[in-house]
């Protein structure tokens, strides 16, 4: 299926092959894909089992999101970007845009608004502003490499940029937030592990959502990343119909520890305009973190978070651990048994 051109333009993968794996009529998504463009590798496209099935949902186009429910901009963003290639939503760290687009276009995305779009188009000159204002801001101390995917960026140009965001002495940290190894593991060469192994301290947080994204391939992606000394996280989004279910989380959170990246995020679902069909309660989210607790690792059990509308920024949520019985602290066990535990006044 080929997406419509509009002011987003192009994207796909070839409508004739498309077609050829799947009895499809992509009439009734061109709407879709022209306002929102899709974007799917022949390597995810090769995940997909069924139509509907759990990867398929967070890459096809869907007429639910046609919806008006939600926010444009649910984070903020827009009013956070003294630049346009910064978000400065905390005092000591920015997220850095520097690609417009993706491998593989998540149905799901927050900035699906302008992800892929004519609007997301950015250039050297705007690239240059942004480092200079995170140079010219002496608190920021950790900078985001975020778009978009870094990683679709020319080995050459992601260099240059790192390089020069590396060359700011207040900058401790850089991050880097891609779904590469989940859409692409292919591009994590042996060149680029070996340019990203130049920038230490680097931290990389991926977007693995559903144990079958645990490839050989992208296992083998997350290895040579790892072997590189960079240090890998995972940031899950909880999407309904694709992982709202405890014991397919453990499933996905032990396995990402197998590959050496570590659970940091389980996202609520963003309040992101045409995505409403993916949204799970709060209690949902909480009922898997609760069931995590025990049986699965620490290691192996990531923050469950809200990213609050108008960027607030992240709020953790926890299950109901503790309870008050007059001057009693009273504790619930992982198994639900309640004990008594002494608490100094």
């Amino acid at each position: 299926m080929k997406a419509g051109s509009n002011r987003c333009g192009t994207a796909s993968t070839a409508r004739s092959s498309w077609l050829s794996i799947f009895a499809v009529d992509p009439q009734p998504l061109e709407a879709v894909a022209a306002r929102y463009p899709m974007r799917i590798t022949p390597y995810y496209l090769g995940l997909i089992e069924t139509i509907g099935d759990p990867i398929w949902r967070q890459c096809v186009p869907d007429p639910r999101e046609l919806s008006e429910v939600g926010l444009l901009d649910p984070l903020g963003e827009e009013n956070l970007s003294p630049v346009a290639t910064v978000v400065h939503r905390y005092p000591d760290r920015v997220i850095f845009l520097v690609s417009g687009s993706c491998a593989g276009y998540c149905r799901f995305c927050t900035r699906k608004r302008k992800v892929g779009c004519a609007e997301m188009t950015i250039s050297f000159r705007e690239l240059r502003e942004g480092i200079a204002y995170i140079a010219d801001t002496p608190q920021i101390r950790d900078v985001i490499f975020s778009g978009g995917d870094p990683l679709l960026l020319p080995d050459a140009v992601l260099a240059d940029l790192l390089a020069r965001v590396r060359a700011i002495p207040h900058v401790e940290i850089i991050r880097l937030g891609t779904r590469i190894p989940v859409t692409l593991p292919e591009r994590i060469t042996d060149p680029l592990c070996r340019l990203l192994q130049r920038f230490q301290p680097l931290y990389l947080n991926t977007h693995f959502n559903h144990p079958r994204e645990l490839t050989p391939e992208a296992a083998e992606a997350c290895g040579k990343l790892a072997d590189a000394g960079i240090v890998l996280g995972n940031q899950t989004v909880l999407l309904r119909g694709v992982n709202d279910h405890p014991p397919l989380m453990a499933e996905l959170f032990r396995g990402l520890l197998m590959m050496r990246v570590r659970p940091y995020y389980l996202h609520q679902m963003d309040l992101t305009r045409g995505t409403a069909h993916f949204r799970t309660s709060v209690k949902t989210g909480l009922k898997i973190i609760d069931s995590l607790r025990g049986p699965v690792s620490g290691l192996a059990s990531p923050h469950y978070v809200i990213d609050l509308p108008g960027g607030k920024g992240k709020v953790p949520l926890l299950p109901e651990y503790l309870q008050r019985a007059g001057d009693k602290l009273l504790i619930r066990s992982p198994d639900g048994e309640l004990l008594e535990y002494p608490d100094p006044p």
